[in-house]
């Protein structure tokens, strides 16, 4: 009979006793504020899965940071650390628009596919450029990942200006320029369906105004494959093996170098993908401002959810579910918790997961000696 591995259960839980941690570290805050945390953490809670609408735009927010949380992870599979996924998002999603007003004339059923795959071929695209620098001449991924991301918002704002949208008949007749730097909207055929039709259909009442749309479901379907990737294909076996060791991994007839450029391709595909719920589920244009921090916010997403996809999708969504609930209190509290209080909340957790998963790990190593 196996015998019960206690630890293997501790280190498992290490996220949630961070959460734990950074919830009492938040009361805290709180509390010197002269709030009473109790009341905030109630509202925060009850606000944002306490009913459809609040679950909706919890996921709605959890849906673009599934995506970036699994840039981070699968790279980091493979040893690697994919801080570009900012960068990668802007192509991807770029390109995804570009096609989206471009090929207007298509039918939905090509057309979707045609974003959605314009998206990933755009983030694997650049994300491919650090794998191989990485691979054929040892460049550090982190160094060139960040330079890429400057280099990434530049063309796009470039590009944006350049496929700006004309001004519209009110700004024409008010002798107005178009000032605002976005592009022109995407087809109704590229759009993607939010989810209150759908629950319109099945005679569920869902508010119309939520912002949720299929995006969640690719989302979803982007942590399997991950999933499926890297533990159950030979891809998978292998960029894992490259993680572990490398030198080992090479000695055991892997390709360092190519697996290397694998992941930062499959890992920069997850990162353009997030276009599907910014851009084809949401404004249905291109706008620098849609992405504020995604790509960076998908590193503390996938520290919680230590590196592994299903753990990616549960750190999203509890990032949401902080996202839209601070917000709520906010407004309930007319400003006096500020919606920044939510940014420290994330910080602390992320702090305290790499604490605690560094204690735990010595804890275990410390009990497996003297065992």
């Amino acid at each position: 009979m196996k015998k019960f591995d206690y630890y293997t259960i501790l280190e498992k839980i290490t996220p949630l006793i961070a959460v734990i941690f950074a919830l009492l570290v938040g009361a805290i805050v709180i509390k010197l504020i002269g709030e009473d945390p109790i009341f905030v953490y109630k509202t925060l809670f009850s606000n944002a899965i306490g009913n459809r609408d609040g679950w909706g735009n919890v996921l709605f927010r959890a849906t673009p940071l599934i995506f970036t949380g699994l840039t981070v992870a699968f790279a980091f599979r493979c040893g690697l650390f994919n801080i570009g996924g900012e960068g990668q998002m802007y192509i991807g999603s770029f390109l995804a628009t570009w096609v989206g007003f471009t090929f207007a004339n298509l039918p939905a059923l090509l057309l979707i596919p045609l974003c959605i795959l314009s998206a990933a071929t755009g983030g694997a695209l650049w994300a491919a450029v650090p794998g191989i620098l990485k691979a054929k001449t040892g460049v550090h991924e982190v160094i060139v990942t960040i330079m890429m991301n400057w280099i990434a918002s530049s063309l796009t704002f470039f590009l944006v200006l350049k496929f700006k949208a004309p001004p519209t008949a009110a700004m024409i007749t008010a002798g107005v320029k178009q000032m605002i730097p976005h592009t022109n909207e995407i087809a109704e055929a590229a759009r993607l369906p939010r989810l209150y039709t759908i629950f319109k259909f099945l005679n569920i009442d869902f508010p119309s105004y939520n912002q949720i749309n299929i995006s969640f479901f690719i989302a979803i379907g982007a942590a399997i494959l991950a999933y499926y990737i890297l533990w159950k294909t030979n891809l998978g076996y292998e960029i894992r093996a490259v993680g572990y060791s490398p030198l080992a991994a090479e000695y055991g007839g892997i390709s360092v170098g190519k697996n290397i450029i694998l992941a930062m391709m499959i890992s920069g595909a997850f990162a353009g993908l997030v276009a599907t719920n910014e851009v084809m589920g949401f404004k249905y244009r291109w706008r620098q401002e849609l992405f504020t921090g995604l790509g960076f916010n998908g590193i503390a997403v996938a520290l919680l959810g230590k590196n592994h996809p299903f753990g990616v999708v549960l750190s999203a969504i509890l990032f949401g579910i902080l996202n839209y609930g601070g917000a709520i209190v906010n407004i309930y509290t007319a400003g006096r918790i500020p919606r920044e209080l939510i940014m420290v909340l994330q910080a602390v957790i992320v702090i305290f997961v790499v604490i605690s998963d560094e204690v735990v790990k010595r804890i275990i190593r410390q009990r497996r000696k003297t065992a």
